[in-house]
């Protein structure tokens, strides 16, 4: 593997996950609902991708994704309500603790890729595992009374919905082999966008009138830069990484976001949630370093 493009392509990948993990910020600033920015970031991202795959020539081979053209409409309904459910979340609780329920989605993984793929669990595995899910445990029982409004608990729910819905991703792309990874992404996004499009016109339709020059920058900037940019940025470096590289480089995500909730948006986390919140990560970090023999 080339060491400069290694080297260049570890920079872009932080760089992404850091973006991803500011988005929280900007969507508690757009007043706007949660269907509504949610469709808005897929079809301005839908663009974005659009015109890299145009500009760097990559074509998208539909003959040889025939049989795979469901698993990506499902995939892609599946993020665009992980969307939502995620946006709800930053509502009714704190950033770092829908941040954190959120990131249940990888011991949801574990789990179902044990028993549905039949991947087998070491020790280490399990422990990770029991582990992990007791860090989501702490931090739900003490959810309550975080955000000041008594609905840190309604927040954790749509956050654990979401991480279910993005584990779906993640999975049904297990059997996605024959589209590559930003192709697959602009696929997934171009279904996303059909579905919630009907969605937000049926559940009270569209607001964009309402937003001043402020929600318009922030909606540009989660639908440009947090979706588009962040998510060309990402996979285009992929290829140039081990899985353990781009495993570890996905944490600053998180981190981020639990750092910003508590120092810019002055958000309080109690001593549970900390203790839970790095057991989660402690522990899904740990799952994927590789053992030694």
């Amino acid at each position: 593997m080339n060491e400069g493009k290694s080297g260049t392509a570890r920079i872009l990948i932080g760089v992404s996950m850091a973006i991803f993990g500011t988005i929280g910020l900007f969507v508690r600033a757009i007043p706007l609902p949660s269907s509504e920015v949610a469709l808005y970031r897929a079809v301005l991202a839908t663009a974005v991708i659009g015109l890299y795959l145009l500009v760097t020539g990559q074509k998208i081979e539909f003959a040889g994704m025939r049989r795979e053209l469901i698993l990506l409409i499902v995939s892609g309904i599946a993020m665009g309500f992980n969307w939502i459910l995620l946006f709800e979340a930053y509502k009714y609780t704190t950033v770092s603790v829908a941040t954190l329920s959120y990131y249940a989605a990888p011991v949801i993984i574990t789990f179902v890729s044990a028993t549905l793929f039949r991947e087998k669990l070491t020790r280490r595995g399990i422990l990770c595992f029991v582990m992990s899910t007791l860090g989501i445990l702490m931090i739900t029982v003490s959810g309550g009374g975080m955000s000041g409004k008594g609905t840190d608990h309604i927040g954790i729910l749509f956050g654990l919905g979401a991480a279910v819905l993005y584990a779906t991703v993640v999975l049904l792309n297990k059997f996605i082999k024959n589209v590559g990874g930003i192709q697959r992404t602009f696929l997934q996004f171009v279904a996303a966008v059909v579905t919630l499009l009907p969605y937000v016109l049926m559940t009270g339709g569209t607001h964009l009138g309402d937003l001043d020059p402020r929600g318009w920058a922030f909606l540009l900037i989660v639908g440009f830069v947090h979706t588009g940019i962040a998510y060309c940025m990402y996979f285009s470096s992929l290829q140039y990484v081990t899985g353990q590289e781009a495993a570890l480089l996905s944490y600053i995500d998180p981190l981020l976001a639990v750092i910003l909730s508590v120092t810019v948006l002055r958000e309080p986390m109690s001593l549970l949630q900390v203790v839970g919140g790095a057991m989660i990560l402690g522990f899904t970090l740990l799952n994927e370093l590789p053992e030694k023999g």
